[in-house]
């Protein structure tokens, strides 16, 4: 493309633009923003010319309210500034780190040696061991049900500086379950180990929800998902995240075999789609 065809379809943008500047103040933000990331997405990509003045109007004022050049506007849009990074490849990366803590948490059973190897020894080493394999269950189960919902919910697109790090981060709460996991195992006669594996499963669905909310907010998904879908998404979460608190409470204040009660997780599931799929079908 010449520069003649380049400044004729810059002079048409600045057309639709202006024009897009005389109905604007009947938009809400939500729209005008929308429009933002449209114009952004659509035209302005490898031409920084065409991209600065997309987003100024006519007389000088951002589409959005707040569009100052100021220092905090330029951090933002640093991390706010698409990667050039296929999605693929986090998904693998995800994918990897998932399958790996599935395996250290069976290499978190540690067999302890007997100095006399009976058939009763062996027995009551078994039983000692029922507890920790119960809760190495547990959290299978529960990274299973994240790697589902990253699988399920995450299908994107693109993405950009904060969404990348937003799911490291939640990858680095499923990478210390196995950690907590084993604190249960070996101090299980302390509720603070309990405390602290709900926790962490706690700010990973904090750190699930924020990916999703800000993936759906900056349309990189690959298909749009409506507004009853993330609602389902958000019930999903928030059911999961109530049951972890519940879950919880009942070890502090009942027994600590209510931790069992994560085992649940899939069947919320289950039943959550369920019911959203009869009801939109």
């Amino acid at each position: 493309m010449n520069d003649d065809e380049i400044e004729e379809k810059y002079a048409k943008l600045i057309k639709i633009k202006e024009h897009i500047d005389a109905i604007k103040e009947d938009w809400d933000e939500e729209t005008q923003e929308e429009l933002r990331q449209f114009l952004q997405e659509k035209y302005s990509k490898g031409n920084p010319q065409i991209n600065e003045n997309l987003l100024v109007n006519s007389n000088g004022e951002g589409f959005s309210q707040d569009t100052s050049n100021n220092f905090l506007d330029r951090i933002k849009n640093a991390f706010e500034r698409d990667v050039s990074i296929d999605p693929g490849r986090l998904l693998g990366l995800s994918d990897g780190i998932f399958g790996m803590v599935m395996t250290l948490l069976v290499f978190g059973i540690a067999v302890p040696e007997l100095s006399v190897y009976t058939y009763d020894n062996f027995l009551a080493t078994f039983l000692s061991l029922l507890p920790t394999i119960g809760v190495t269950i547990v959290s299978f189960v529960i990274i299973s049900s994240f790697w589902i919902y990253h699988h399920e919910y995450v299908k994107i697109k693109n993405l950009n500086i904060l969404y990348l790090w937003l799911n490291i981060l939640f990858l680095i709460c499923i990478s210390f379950i196995p950690f907590t996991t084993s604190l249960i195992g070996t101090y299980a006669e302390f509720f603070a180990s309990e405390v602290v594996f709900g926790i962490n499963i706690l700010l990973a669905i904090i750190a699930f929800l924020l990916m999703y909310i800000y993936a759906t907010k900056k349309d990189f998904m690959e298909v749009k998902p409506t507004k009853k879908e993330k609602n389902h998404v958000l019930l999903t979460l928030g059911s999961i995240m109530g049951l972890t608190i519940i879950v919880n409470l009942l070890d502090f204040n009942v027994s600590s075999n209510f931790i069992y009660l994560f085992l649940l997780i899939p069947v919320v599931s289950t039943i959550l789609d369920t019911w959203y799929h009869y009801k939109n079908s």
